[in-house]
């Protein structure tokens, strides 16, 4: 046999308790009850229906010539569905459903859900759930939704067809033109929704004819697979198993494996070769998870999900490629499958922030979001947060850098013992967009504090003019009424007068016969100055200015000039300038 169509690989998506797993079951269960026009096939971490189950779900809704073979829907949400691994640059998902609780509308995963897909450009739909919840809602099982539509009282109809545009509206929102499937003439122009109830399965023959639809138009060209290559797939889950040892669940998408055959998989190192020592499959109609009642095979031919038992690859993770090599590729396959894992795990030498993930799907995307916003990554890699982690962390200099951020992913017991007695900042959550807002908020926060910090011990520019008529006494100290032309005025700072010689030392400030610490731009105070004579050193109408220290009109000049007020800014420039009249290097 040459080449084929397989079937679409269909990732289910959106927030949790949206109702993912109740669409997959309701899915599952419908396809079940139709069994006697063909065995659904239940694979590791996927069910797959084939075409005649569709069809007689659908009824007379399945209209058109239809040469896909069925629908294989993977149990794999968020990012384990989209990894650059697969075929050097694709998602594993061929189309994804984007299910939204329509009563809540968008939450986080949701918005995370779709920015995966913009990302992998992958095509999808929506399926507005929950229709059942509507007050005064007539459910009618398993019905298209015309059906179920067309039963409802005309102020139900009304109130879905609100909430429906309502999502319509954000999706708008997003960059994204939508409307319900049932209303659309240019599928590639337009995100169709489909309004179902996952709880009553409702709505449900749409869905899969919609996906069957879109999958057969646009998708054709791209589900082309061989029965006879060499095996390509993807691995979804790494297990310790009782009795097994370490076995992985993947989703062969082309060609076909054998028990026997030499695999190369990818890992934390680069790349393992290894050879299949069993296939497993459950038994049909059981659990998508279960881990009892496995059939095993001597070959499997794409595309399917499997259990595959190896010696020698406990470094696999979640998200890498599984090849099926020869002597002949193995060190091809091996080299790209290392440049490939080298391009996504990072181990630098350099400084920049921490990234632990599940799996590579995720890690990737949290890498180059990063990236897009020039944060720098010291350590990318995948698993649980463990104490090595913590200390190498601990040891940065740079306290920006001293970061974990963690996606899907444990602290485990001695990391949080080493958490509590170091500095390092942790974050942790199942939304990456989330995860990497909240830690740029810290840094704006840290910041902040550093600046005000700074601020506090940084001598910033002041400029007063003596008042005339206003020489309260005339030395040891000199007190002088002035008014404040720019900044800021404190005790204990030096003043100089316009040609830069050195002038005394504030001693104090009042305000209408009060003691003040400080004056700004516009006060009018009165100024106590230990050192000068009126009338010798300084006289009516002379400019003082605080004497700034060098070391601090660096900062001022170079590191705070953003923060400084006009005012501020205009007194710096104006001391800058006489200082450097002697010496242009002054301050640089």
């Amino acid at each position: 046999m040459g080449r084929e169509l397989r079937t679409p690989i269909v990732s289910v998506m959106g927030h949790v308790d949206h109702g993912k797993t109740t669409l997959l079951d309701r899915i599952r269960g419908t396809a079940v009850a139709e069994r006697e026009a063909g065995l659904i096939t239940q694979h590791i971490g996927a069910t797959e229906i084939p075409i005649e189950v569709i069809q007689k779900i659908c009824g007379k809704d399945a209209t058109g010539k239809i040469t896909l073979p069925g629908l294989l829907f993977i149990d794999t949400p968020g990012h384990r569905a989209f990894t650059t691994l697969r075929s050097r640059g694709g998602a594993l998902a061929d189309i994804a459903v984007l299910i939204v609780d329509l009563n809540e509308g968008f939450k986080p995963q949701t918005i995370e859900s779709l920015k995966i897909l913009k990302d992998h450009k992958t095509p999808f739909l929506v399926a507005a759930n929950k229709i059942d919840r509507l007050h005064g809602w007539v459910v009618t099982e398993d019905s298209s939704f015309h059906k179920t539509y067309s039963a409802q009282a005309e102020h139900v109809r009304h109130r879905l067809d609100e909430m429906v545009y309502e999502l319509i509206g954000k999706l708008y929102e997003y960059g994204l033109s939508a409307d319900r499937y049932d209303r659309i003439k240019d599928f590639q122009k337009n995100i169709a929704v489909v309004p179902l109830s996952a709880k009553t399965g409702e709505g449900i023959p749409d869905l899969l004819m919609v996906i069957l639809g879109l999958s057969q138009r646009f998708l054709e060209k791209n589900l082309s697979y061989s029965t006879t290559h060499m095996g390509v797939g993807t691995i979804l889950e790494v297990k310790d198993e009782v009795g097994l040892g370490t076995t992985l669940d993947m989703i062969l998408y082309d060609g076909k494996i054998a028990v026997g055959d030499s695999i190369a998989v990818g890992s934390i190192g680069g790349a393992i070769t290894s050879k299949v020592r069993a296939l497993l499959k459950p038994a049909p109609l059981s659990e998508i998870r279960s881990e009892e009642g496995f059939a095993h095979a001597k070959k499997v031919i794409a595309a399917a999900g499997i259990k595959l038992v190896a010696p020698n690859i406990e470094g696999a993770v979640a998200g890498a490629p599984l090849r099926v090599i020869d002597s002949g590729t193995q060190d091809g396959v091996v080299r790209e499958m290392q440049q490939d894992m080298k391009s996504i795990l990072i181990e630098t030498d350099t400084t920049g922030i921490t990234i632990k993930a599940d799996t590579l799907g995720s890690l990737e995307a949290i890498v180059n979001e990063l990236k897009r916003d020039d944060i720098p990554i010291r350590r990318a890699n995948i698993g649980d947060i463990t104490k090595k982690d913590i200390i190498e962390t601990n040891i940065l200099k740079d306290e920006f850098y001293r970061v974990i951020i963690g996606f899907n992913v444990k602290l485990l017991p001695d990391a949080k013992e080493e958490l509590r007695e170091s500095d390092v900042k942790l974050f942790l959550g199942n939304v990456i967009y989330k995860l990497i807002e909240d830690y740029g908020l810290w840094v704006e926060e840290q910041k902040h504090l550093v600046d005000k910090k700074q601020s506090e011990v940084i001598v910033r520019p002041g400029r007063v003019k003596i008042l005339p008529h206003c020489i309260f006494r005339q030395s040891k100290p000199a007190v002088v009424g002035v008014q404040v032309l720019g900044g800021v005025i404190k005790t204990r700072l030096n003043l100089m007068k316009a040609d830069g010689t050195h002038v005394g030392v504030i001693k104090g400030l009042q305000d209408a016969g009060e003691n003040i610490g400080e004056a700004r731009y516009g006060d009018e105070v009165a100024v106590a100055i230990d050192g000068p004579i009126v009338g010798r050193q300084i006289k009516e109408n002379d400019l003082l200015y605080v004497e700034i220290p060098e070391r601090h009109s660096k900062i001022l000049e170079f590191d705070l000039k953003d923060k400084l007020s006009p005012d501020e800014f205009e007194t710096l420039e104006d001391f800058l300038a006489i200082k450097r009249k002697n010496n242009v290097f002054w301050g640089k």
